[in-house]
């Protein structure tokens, strides 16, 4: 089974930089890095590097590959900045960020999830990630200022506590919308608001919580 892991990993990176999904080189490395085969459930380890959303229990899923890294990519991580990501999920996302900057933190509203994300880090040997049980649309003030923010789910808008939290110069990435498709927005805050870039079209499962769709 390891092989055929390995094989289709190859497969996906191959078919990622065809098409130019990402160029950057160090966003690749953190994929080859990663297992991705410890953050998802047992009875979907064989699809693990297919370029798909698989479900990881509670109403949630895993990101496709390319997407998590499209999304990372368009946070321009630096190795000392501090990340504060909103959505655990089973860790994946903040595995791929932790290879790329000094500290990730990341909330979890559900808690099944933030047990699940914290057993797949520990597996993986990742040891600047910091999981905690939290409402992500509130942020996480305890560490604020945060160089870069990442929003895992969808929102009907930014909550303006992400906005606060970030810092000035500092860029968010999330997918905003309140459809059933969301338009995946880059915002790169000076004096106070986001300037908003529109990266896309996505669907993404609903952010749980305070600014979540219902």
């Amino acid at each position: 089974m390891l092989s055929n892991l390995n094989n289709t990993k190859k497969s996906l990176l191959k078919s990622i930089r065809s098409n130019r999904i990402i160029e950057d080189d160090k966003v690749i490395d953190a994929f080859r890095t990663i297992s991705r085969e410890l953050f998802v459930p047992l009875n979907s380890k064989k699809e693990a590097y297919i370029d798909a959303p698989l479900s990881i229990g509670y109403k949630q899923t895993i990101s496709q590959p390319s997407t998590v890294f499209s999304m990372v990519e368009a946070l321009e991580l630096k190795k000392t900045d501090k990340v504060l990501e909103v959505g655990s999920g089973s860790g994946y996302e903040a595995a791929i960020i932790s290879q790329l900057c000094d500290q990730v933190y990341s909330v979890e509203i559900v808690p099944e999830l933030v047990n699940f994300a914290k057993e797949n880090l520990a597996k993986a040997k990742i040891n600047n990630v910091k999981i905690i049980q939290y409402d992500g649309g509130l942020g996480y003030e305890q560490q604020a200022p945060y160089d870069k923010i990442v929003v895992s789910a969808a929102c009907a808008e930014i909550p303006q506590a992400l906005v606060e939290q970030l810092k000035d110069g500092g860029i968010l990435v999330a997918p905003v919308g309140d459809g059933c498709m969301q338009k995946m927005i880059k915002g790169v805050k000076h004096n106070q608001v986001l300037d908003e870039t529109d990266l896309g079209d996505y669907i993404f499962v609903s952010l749980t919580g305070e600014y979540g769709r219902v």
